[in-house]
C-alpha cells in the first residue's frame, strides 16, 4: 500500500508577508510545486526534482516513448559532451562576436579539449550517422531520439523548471534519402505531436516558427496559451493563419490574400515543443551521407524535434491551477486517487481500517488506478487539515473515509476532475471514479478544455 507518512516530501512553508522576490519565485506552477514539496531549489536555475513530481516525469516520458514507438522512432542515449570540433564544422561555434553563442555551457578536460554541454545534438548524431556513412537508402527513414538532461546557460532563470540552466528534453532526429521523404517525415512527427498534446489534455496552439540558429527551411512551435508565457503569438481572424510574432512579416504576407482586411489577434503561449526541417545542413558539413538507388552518395535530408518534458509539466501545472490548489491533467497526475483515513484516537479509527483496505484493492483492480492510489495514513493530522494538503498537491480524486463511512457506508468524493463534492455509497463511489478517469471522459473533458483553441498550423 502506497501511503503518504513514508512519502518524502518536504513541504516549503513560505510565510504570508515574504518578499516574493527575496524568495526567487517568479510563477504560480513554481511556487506551488516548492510549497507541496515537488521540487527544491538546488542553485540558480537547478532543482531537485523529488519523489512525487518524478512520478509525472515517467508518465510523461512513457507517454512520449509511446507515441514515438508509434511512429518507428527507436530510442538511444548520446553523450552529454560534445566535441566543440563539431559544432565549428557545422558553423554553430562562433555566432557571437565572442565567437562562442551566450548560452552554450563548456568544459575543456585535462588535455586541453574543449567539450560542449549540449542544449540540442544535432551535431552528435550527424556525426554518428557520418562514422558509418554511406549508407544505402534502404535504410531509411531513420528516426532515432532520446529523453536526456540538456544545459543552457540561463542569463536570468526565471518560472522554475520551465527556463532552468538544467532540464530534459525528448530531441528526435530524422534522417530521410531526399526532400520529399522529409516532409513525409515531418508530416508524421507533427501528428504524433498533436495525438502525444491532445492526450495530456492541456489546450495547445500549434504555430509557425523561427528557424533561428538551428537552420532548415520550416519550423513549428507548440504552446501551451497563458498570460506568463514569453512568446506572442498572432492569429488572423479572417484567414485563421498561427504564427509566432516573430514571424510577423510572413504573416502579413500571406494575409493579403485576405482583401487588405487582416485582423491580427494576440496571445501569449509558452513554448513546449518546437519541429524542425533541417535539410542538409548539419548532415552536408560533417559528412552524413546516403546511397542512392543509382549508387552515388548524397547528403542526408534531416529533421529534428524536441518536447521540453520538465517545462511541459511545469506549464501544464501553471496553465490548469488555481492560486490555492494544484491541477494536474489527469494523464500527468503523480497519483490519481488519495484516499483520507480517519485521525488517530477518533472512534472511528479502527472500524475504517478495513473500508480503507476494501477501497484501495478494489481500486487498485480498476483501469486507470493500477498503481495509481495513494493512502494518506498521517493519522495525526485531522481530516480537514489532509483534504486541504490532498486539494494543494492536486489529486484528481480524494476520497475521505470518515464517520459517514462507519454510520451509513456513505464516502465522502471529492472529484477535481469534475469539480464535484460527493456523499456516494461503496459501489457509487467506485463506478464514479471509473467513469471520472475513464480515457472517454478525459478525452471529453480535454476537448472542452481545449474548445476553440484546437491546434492549426500556418
Amino acid at each position: 500500500m502506497q501511503r503518504i507518512s513514508k512519502l518524502f516530501q518536504p513541504a516549503l512553508i513560505i510565510p504570508k508577508n515574504a518578499s516574493i522576490k527575496s524568495q526567487d519565485i517568479t510563477s504560480k506552477s513554481q511556487r506551488l510545486m516548492l510549497e507541496q514539496g515537488l521540487i527544491r531549489q538546488a542553485g540558480n536555475g537547478t532543482f531537485y526534482l523529488l519523489p512525487l513530481l518524478q512520478r509525472s516525469l515517467q508518465k510523461a516520458i512513457n507517454l512520449i516513448d509511446r507515441h514515438m514507438e508509434m511512429i518507428g522512432a527507436q530510442k538511444l542515449t548520446l553523450p552529454l559532451l560534445t566535441s566543440a570540433e563539431l559544432w565549428k564544422k557545422s558553423g554553430r561555434l562562433g555566432s557571437s562576436a565572442s565567437g562562442t553563442p551566450t548560452e552554450l555551457l563548456q568544459t575543456t578536460d585535462r588535455h586541453g579539449k574543449v567539450q560542449i554541454l549540449g542544449p540540442t545534438h544535432e551535431e552528435s548524431i550527424t556525426s554518428l550517422l557520418a562514422a558509418i556513412s554511406p549508407i544505402t537508402y534502404r535504410q531509411f527513414p531513420l528516426r532515432l531520439y532520446q529523453i536526456s538532461t540538456k544545459f543552457r546557460d540561463e542569463m536570468k532563470p526565471r518560472f522554475g523548471l520551465m527556463r532552468a540552466k538544467e532540464f530534459l528534453m525528448k530531441d528526435l532526429y530524422t534522417f530521410d534519402v531526399d526532400r520529399d521523404c522529409c516532409q513525409t517525415t515531418y508530416k508524421a512527427v507533427n501528428e504524433a505531436y498533436d495525438r502525444i498534446f491532445s492526450e495530456i489534455g492541456v489546450p495547445f496552439v500549434k504555430v509557425a516558427g523561427d528557424s533561428g540558429t538551428m537552420g532548415g527551411s520550416i519550423s513549428h512551435e507548440y504552446h501551451f496559451p497563458s498570460e506568463l508565457g514569453e512568446d506572442q503569438l498572432l492569429q488572423c481572424a479572417r484567414c485563421g493563419m498561427h504564427s509566432n510574432a516573430e514571424l510577423f512579416p510572413t504573416l502579413v504576407q500571406r494575409c493579403k490574400n485576405c482583401d487588405g482586411s487582416e485582423i491580427l489577434e494576440r496571445q501569449a503561449g509558452i513554448e513546449v515543443a518546437h519541429a524542425f526541417i533541417l535539410e542538409d545542413r548539419y548532415s552536408k558539413a560533417l559528412g552524413a551521407t546516403c546511397l542512392q538507388t543509382n549508387g552515388k552518395p548524397v547528403p542526408l535530408q534531416m529533421g529534428c524535434y524536441g518536447i521540453g518534458v520538465t517545462r511541459l509539466i511545469a506549464a501544464a501545472v501553471e496553465v490548469l491551477s488555481n492560486e490555492k490548489e494544484i491541477r494536474w491533467p489527469a494523464a500527468l497526475a503523480p497519483y490519481r486517487v488519495c484516499i483520507i483515513t480517519p485521525k488517530a484516537g477518533s472512534k472511528e479509527e479502527s472500524q475504517a481500517t478495513p473500508w480503507v483496505v476494501k477501497l484501495y484493492n478494489d481500486l487498485q483492480l480498476m483501469k486507470h488506478c493500477e498503481g495509481e492510489v495513494i493512502v494518506d495514513d498521517r493519522t495525526q493530522l485531522t481530516i480537514g487539515k489532509r483534504l486541504l494538503d490532498a486539494r494543494k498537491t492536486g489529486y484528481p480524486i480524494i476520497v475521505v473515509v470518515g464517520s459517514k463511512a462507519i454510520d451509513e457506508e456513505v464516502f465522502e468524493v471529492h472529484n477535481l476532475v469534475t469539480a464535484e463534492e460527493l456523499n456516494l455509497s461503496y459501489s457509487d463511489t467506485l463506478t464514479t471514479i471509473g467513469k471520472s478517469l475513464s480515457t472517454a471522459n478525459l478525452k471529453r473533458i480535454a476537448a472542452e478544455n481545449h474548445g476553440n483553441k484546437a491546434a492549426q498550423e500556418l
